[in-house]
Formats: structure tokens, C-alpha cells, sequence
């Protein structure tokens, strides 16, 4: 039989072995050079494909569900939903089309590597404007806090609570009359409702940021930009880029800038305006801020929104 001493020993290597393993780096976390590796041989896998009757490289039907990256420190999780509904395509229309699509989306996700791997540019000089930005009268409750109104109500349903923790603590409640109470305490419920439908109602407004089977121009570029400053409005900073960029994108689609296509990724809009084009560096921007706070989860604040707005009036997206 195993004696104790023996037992200790066995339960200390179990210990240690659990706590390497802890320390050891995730097998499935790709280097951004390994990612890379992965995409150029998928890449080359591609030159292979043709109108003709030969299978498809392995590589392409192997495809994982995503891959995760860590770059400088950062986990970032690329699906590869768009890739895999190419190859599907190409697999039921073999042409130099579907083919060139495949091809085409893994190019993307290099770019996308690169852009995202480059120096970011040099904004110090742009805090004027954006303070500038923040004094204007609808950014008030955003740079000031509540309002007025919102704090009368907030005092007037703490008193309420307060009233009935008196009540029910006090030894003088039979004395009050139970219709009393009861009023009181409905008037308690109903008007907790009331401000929980309200949270209830402003959050399912900016639940859904992209409608389903509809291009982003769907939605008219003032109403993304409308929903951005109510998200601002209630210091939810990343929701509120999040629907800057889209408001971005809506206003070039409405101008022509591109076809309608919801299958696209924020790299593959930067890349369908050429290098001589006006809104070019402005994109840019509009687009590394929305992957820094919406991909890489960076932390956003007033500041970092008044960037986005900054670059929305750039391009000609005037707030109301």
C-alpha cells in the first residue's frame, strides 16, 4: 500500500505539473509570423484553384472556425466565416471568379496584418479642435454629467427608499394605515418600473449596430451619428465609436464611394478608395480608432470620441 509520505510526494509533482502548465502559453494563441505563414500557404494553395474539375488543396478545407493572435500582449480573434463562404462558393461554381474571390479574401486578411502592425499617426496636435468639439451645447451632459432633471429624480427615488426602510424598521407601523402603506409601496414599484422600462427601451435602441441582410446605408449616416452621441451621452464610450465608424462608412456608401456589400471587413472599405482620393486619410483614422477600441478592446473615453467626430467632420458628416 501506498504510505503517506509517498502520497505527499505524489500530490506535490500533481501540484507542480498543474502550475506549469498554467504558466505555459496557449497552444491554440498563434505569433503574429505564424499567423502570417498560415495565410501566405493558404495564399499559394489558392493559385491552384481553376474552372477545372480537381480538388480543392486540403489546406482550404481544413480551415479552423478562427484563429487567435497575440500581438503585444493583445488576443484578437479572426473568424473565418467570410473565408470559408468563398471556398463554399467557389466548390459549387468553379470559375476564375469564385476563385479570384478566395484569393482576394485571404490578401485582405494580410493587409489587414500589415495595417494593423504599422505606426499609428501623430495626433497630439488635435486636442484644441477636439475641445473645441466637446464645448459645443450637445456635448454638455457628456462633459458636465447629469442633468438637472436627472438628479431630482435620482434624490427623489433615494428619499422614497429611505421612507419605506423607516417604515418598515419603525415600531409605529401599526399605527399607520395599511392603505397608506400599500400606496406608498405601490408607488414605489410602478416607479422602478418605469425607469427600468426606460434603461430597458434606450438599450435595445442601440442593441443591434448593423442590420441584418441590409447594407450599412440602409441607415442614413445621421442616424448612426444620432445613436453615437446618445451612446456618448451615457459615458458608454466604445458603443459610441463603434457606431461613429459605422455613421463614417453609411455616408460614403450614400456618396458612391462603393457598392453596397455587407460581407465586407473595415480593412476591405479602406482598401476600394484609392491612394488619390480625398477621404483616403480619413478613413484611416476611422478605421484604426474602431479596431483599436472595438477589436483590440483598448480603453476609450471623452477624448478618444471626440477624435472619431473630429474625422467624421473631415469628411463632411456635419452633427446636428
Amino acid at each position: 500500500m501506498m504510505t503517506a509520505r509517498s502520497a505527499y510526494i505524489v500530490a506535490g509533482l500533481l501540484v507542480v505539473s498543474l502550475l506549469c502548465r498554467a504558466d505555459s502559453p496557449r497552444d491554440t494563441d498563434l505569433a503574429p509570423a505564424e499567423y502570417r505563414t498560415q495565410l501566405e500557404q493558404l495564399l499559394a494553395a489558392t493559385q491552384r484553384l481553376d474552372s477545372s474539375d480537381r480538388p480543392e488543396p486540403p489546406l482550404l478545407k481544413q480551415l479552423p472556425a478562427s484563429w487567435r493572435v497575440n500581438i503585444d500582449q493583445q488576443d484578437f480573434e479572426i473568424s473565418t466565416e467570410g473565408l470559408q463562404r468563398d471556398v463554399r462558393r467557389f466548390e459549387q461554381e468553379k470559375s476564375v471568379k469564385t476563385a479570384s474571390a478566395v484569393r482576394s479574401r485571404i490578401q485582405s486578411l494580410i493587409g489587414d496584418l500589415d495595417g494593423f502592425q504599422s505606426t499609428p499617426p501623430d495626433i497630439s496636435g488635435s486636442r484644441v479642435r477636439l475641445n473645441s468639439i466637446l464645448a459645443r451645447p450637445e456635448f454638455r451632459s457628456v462633459t458636465n454629467g447629469p442633468g438637472f432633471l436627472d438628479r431630482l429624480g435620482h434624490k427623489l427615488i433615494t428619499a422614497l427608499v429611505k421612507m419605506l426602510e423607516f417604515f418598515f424598521r419603525s415600531s409605529a407601523i401599526p399605527t399607520i394605515g395599511k392603505f397608506f402603506v400599500y400606496g406608498l409601496i405601490a408607488l414605489a414599484v410602478l416607479t422602478l418600473a418605469y425607469i427600468a422600462y426606460r434603461q430597458v427601451k434606450s438599450s435595445s435602441e442601440q442593441e443591434k449596430v448593423i442590420l441584418t441582410n441590409l447594407p450599412v446605408s440602409a441607415r442614413d449616416w445621421s442616424v448612426w451619428l444620432a445613436q453615437a452621441q446618445a451612446a456618448a451621452a451615457q459615458h458608454n464610450w466604445r458603443e459610441a465609436i463603434h457606431l461613429a465608424y459605422w455613421a463614417g462608412i453609411s455616408f460614403l456608401e450614400l456618396k458612391g464611394a462603393w457598392r453596397p456589400d455587407r460581407a465586407r471587413t473595415p480593412r476591405e472599405y479602406l482598401r476600394l478608395l484609392s491612394n488619390a482620393s480625398e477621404h483616403r486619410e480619413t478613413l484611416s483614422t476611422l478605421t484604426r480608432m474602431f479596431e483599436l477600441t472595438w477589436y483590440a478592446k483598448q480603453e476609450a473615453d471623452a477624448t478618444s470620441f471626440s477624435e472619431m467626430l473630429q474625422a467624421l467632420e473631415r469628411l463632411g458628416c456635419q452633427p446636428s
